[in-house]
């Protein structure tokens, strides 16, 4: 798919187990699914997240990544501000994450956020290796290095490597940036909250259209796999598509579209399947299209 999807972008990463495999998509903020890839149970989200972004291969600039508490970490969110986007991740254990601090006085002035204030940001540190941040993320960019690839490398030592350490200082400052506006700014929490439930949705229609053999791939080649979901991806996408147009025609209707409040507008999504039968024999004529197209009184 190829095509400029506009607006602000939602991509989030989930995962969808079937036996030793999982199913990692990316999917914007008007339902639509940009990229899909097959993924093992053990890989971290937090690699799904930043190759679904890099990969997308739509015309789209995404601008903010929605994830759960899995998709995210302190180097993820250095390498986010690295690559030009913003990580916004729903923390599930929000009462337990801390804020940094940017100098060793600033402790006094905040005595009463004693209790969430952790370690003072180590800038120097940061410094001395910026050189080399870019230098991996210039990597990530141009695809000469998987994100996989590089954090494994960075895990794999018994003694933290400096410019994984000079990472996680950079992700601190980010996240904690981060959490003060998700704490003051309750708008910004129902947008995550929105963002999020868009890929929930997609989770719920993927077992209706998925119902096969018990919503699983039995093959283990990787062709029979893959082909298995760019189908489901396939579907799904034609979904949303035959969806949207069909509600662009009913609210076109004055005498609907004078009904909805904006609780309606903000619930409204092309995500639903209930007047869709999955089952049984289809024979699709390629020479006719649905007609959307209101007809004039005789």
């Amino acid at each position: 798919m190829n095509r400029d999807l506009g607006a602000e972008a939602l991509s989030r990463g989930w995962s969808l187990s079937f036996d030793d495999l999982a199913l990692d998509r990316h999917v914007e903020r008007r339902s639509n699914c940009i990229y899909s890839q097959l993924k093992r149970c053990s890989s971290s989200e937090v690699h799904a997240m930043i190759e679904g972004v890099l990969r997308h291969c739509t015309d789209m600039t995404i601008q903010r990544q929605y994830v759960d508490s899995h998709g995210q970490s302190e180097v993820a969110f250095a390498f986010c501000r690295l690559l030009g986007f913003e990580l916004a991740p729903r923390l599930k254990a929000i009462a337990r994450q801390r804020l940094y601090l940017p100098d060793a006085e600033l402790r006094r002035e905040l005595s009463n956020l004693a209790p969430i204030l952790s370690k003072v940001i180590d800038w120097d540190l940061i410094e001395r290796q910026y050189d080399e941040m870019v230098k991996f993320t210039a990597a990530l960019r141009h695809r000469t290095a998987e994100p996989e690839a590089i954090l494994r490398r960075f895990a794999s030592t018994a003694v933290r490597h400096p410019t994984y350490e000079a990472l996680h200082q950079l992700g601190r400052i980010v996240k904690t940036i981060f959490l003060c506006r998700y704490l003051a700014d309750e708008a910004f929490r129902r947008e995550i909250h929105d963002g999020l439930n868009v890929v929930e949705s997609w989770n719920s229609a993927n077992g209706f259209i998925f119902f096969g053999k018990g919503g699983e791939i039995a093959s283990n080649r990787m062709e029979d796999q893959e082909m298995a979901v760019l189908a489901l991806h396939l579907l799904q996408n034609c979904l949303v598509y035959v969806n949207t147009l069909m509600l662009q025609r009913l609210l076109s209707e004055p005498g609907w579209g004078d009904r909805m409040t904006p609780e309606d507008w903000r619930a409204l999504t092309p995500l639903i399947y209930a007047h869709i039968n999955p089952y049984g024999r289809f024979d699709p004529d390629l020479s006719r299209r649905i007609d959307f197209e209101p007809r004039m009184a005789a």
